[in-house]
């Protein structure tokens, strides 16, 4: 690191209170959805597929549920069958979805959802019991029959907006029937054998689809998975109980040559290391859905329930409720971090309703971000008078921020924008930059000279929290590599950013190497007993 100035040593102070409420993600993001956790969407990827010989397809993974404990039976974590779970794709830069993929669950019992039953008692008076687990044995590849629950979907494809276009459900090629499989959770070794053999059960649950003017198939698995995302939740939230610039010279060098006290990059860091989501993942030809734009590719996921629900009083397993009125929207997830970070808390519930096309009504949010101008309020005395220093400012100058909204709303010139440019919130992918094979990723995308990742797209090894940290205070306003040479993107000046250098980071790494190298590329779920 460069020596440390009065002026770094006041950046770095204050960063510990700027960082705060930034690093959760999208897990219970919105004082609303977190009272619906199986439509929470926690994480949205899109990025070129890098699994070897997959070089023209891209993949999109959406994951639900968030804060999954892998113990955490009888129930463990099914999807909810009222809602319609949606992958959106605008192709032509119009903020307005070209593509949806939608997903619908049921969940069933056997024995017509009275489920496995015993014969319990003596003769002469004996009573027929239903069982409160859901497995009554070992279940492996190629043998359920000791599953006592079991979860479907039906996969559709909309041509259009997505309450108004062509709906086509699309089909299981292996069984020629619109009806795919979900794998139950990982309940544990005894029921499974083994991570391996649960992998191998799950395996199965990976299906070729059939997309409509298509000459490739494309893929698809729903099904639990390790939680991808890293982060240090719990001191974050504690006022921030660390230092959160990088403690060694380089990350993972182990010298404590960098900030005097500040975090070292350390799996125990990682508060979700302990957690499994939910993902729903495809896999798509990207002739099949990049339309008539520039390969410019925006896309988000969402979570609809009826409007209405009528609790049944005398509830039963395949009743519970009546549903009606119109599909609604309650979860709503393109570029991580946004509703945390950029999003105000008393319009986070209006951003989960909201859609793209719509997010003008946001603007001010991300031209004139809030929270480092409040934080700058209420510790700049404390932090000057801390280090003898009379910064005027520690957040970032340039106004509007258009760092922000190029990041957020528009995506980069010549990287990921398209050729129709409407400032909405979305993840974006150009389809036409080759995927950088999974040895050779730099989990700062972007801004680590990897073209590839985030933010045109996303992959799961990115790190997203420390690039969002970064960003926010101002890191596109300095150079930044670009195919190895330190380029100007011209979005501010690196005067508008004294911090815009300091490596911001919450000690919690994350790279390529975490997950798989194949679809669905998530790591196989956590055992909940070993």
């Amino acid at each position: 690191m460069k020596a440390l100035t009065p002026s770094i040593l006041a950046v770095v102070i204050c960063s510990t209170f700027v960082s705060a409420p930034t690093e959760a993600s999208s897990h219970r993001e919105a004082p609303n959805i977190s009272r619906f956790p199986t439509l929470d969407s926690t994480d949205f990827y899109v990025f070129n597929s890098y699994e070897q010989g997959r070089d023209d397809f891209v993949t999109l993974i959406a994951n639900y549920i968030p804060l999954q404990d892998a113990y955490g039976g009888p129930n463990y974590f099914a999807m909810d069958p009222d809602a319609t779970y949606s992958i959106h794709i605008d192709n032509d830069g119009d903020a307005v979805e070209d593509i949806t993929f939608a997903f619908n669950f049921k969940s069933m019992l056997p024995n017509d959802n009275q489920g496995v039953q015993l014969t319990v008692g003596p003769e002469g008076n004996q009573r027929t019991v239903s069982v409160p687990l859901k497995n009554v044995g070992g279940v492996s590849a190629g043998d359920d029959s000791a599953a006592n629950f079991s979860e479907s979907y039906i996969m559709s494809m909309i041509s259009g907006a997505q309450r108004t276009g062509e709906t086509m459900l699309l089909n299981n090629t292996a069984s020629n029937s619109s009806t795919f499989s979900k794998p139950l959770d990982y309940v544990g070794n005894k029921t499974f054998g083994s991570m391996s053999d649960y992998q191998t059960y799950a395996d199965q649950f990976v299906y070729q689809v059939s997309i409509p003017n298509c000459e490739s198939m494309a893929q698809v698995f729903v099904g639990q998975r390790k939680d991808p995302f890293v982060v240090n939740l719990g001191k974050t939230f504690d006022l921030v109980n660390y230092v959160p610039v990088e403690g060694d010279s380089a990350p993972g060098a182990g010298d404590g040559g960098g900030f005097p006290g500040g975090i070292t990059q350390s799996a125990d860091n990682d508060d979700l290391a302990d957690k499994n989501v939910t993902s729903i993942a495809i896999e798509i030809p990207k002739s099949c859905i990049v339309g008539e734009g520039n390969g410019v590719i925006g896309s988000w996921t969402t979570a609809s329930l009826p409007q209405a629900r009528v609790l049944n009083p005398n509830a039963k397993f395949a009743n519970n409720a009546v549903n009606g009125g119109a599909l609604t929207q309650v979860s709503r997830l393109g570029s991580p971090l946004v509703n945390e970070l950029v999003i105000g808390i008393k319009d986070k519930d209006t951003f989960s309703t909201a859609h793209p096309k719509d997010d003008a009504q946001f603007l001010d949010y991300v031209s004139h971000p809030a929270l480092p101008e409040l934080l700058n309020i209420l510790f700049k005395d404390a932090v000057n008078t801390t280090v003898g220093a009379n910064l005027e400012t520690l957040a970032p100058t340039n106004f509007p921020r258009t760092d922000l909204i190029t990041a957020f709303l528009t995506g980069f010139a010549g990287v990921n924008q398209q050729a129709t440019v409407t400032p909405s919130e979305m993840l974006r992918l150009n389809t036409g930059i080759a995927a950088t094979a999974q040895a050779d990723q730099s989990a700062f995308g972007v801004a680590g000279n990897d073209l590839a990742g985030f933010p045109n797209g996303r992959r799961p090894g990115d790190d997203v929290v420390d690039i969002a940290l970064r960003v926010v205070m101002g890191r596109l306003c300095h150079p930044i590599p670009v195919n190895g040479e330190d380029t100007d993107l011209g979005l501010c000046a690196p005067e508008d950013a004294n911090t815009g250098t300091v490596p911001f980071t919450d000690g919690a790494p994350i790279d390529a190497t975490m997950m798989d190298s194949s679809f669905p590329y998530l790591a196989t779920p956590l055992a909940g007993s070993k």
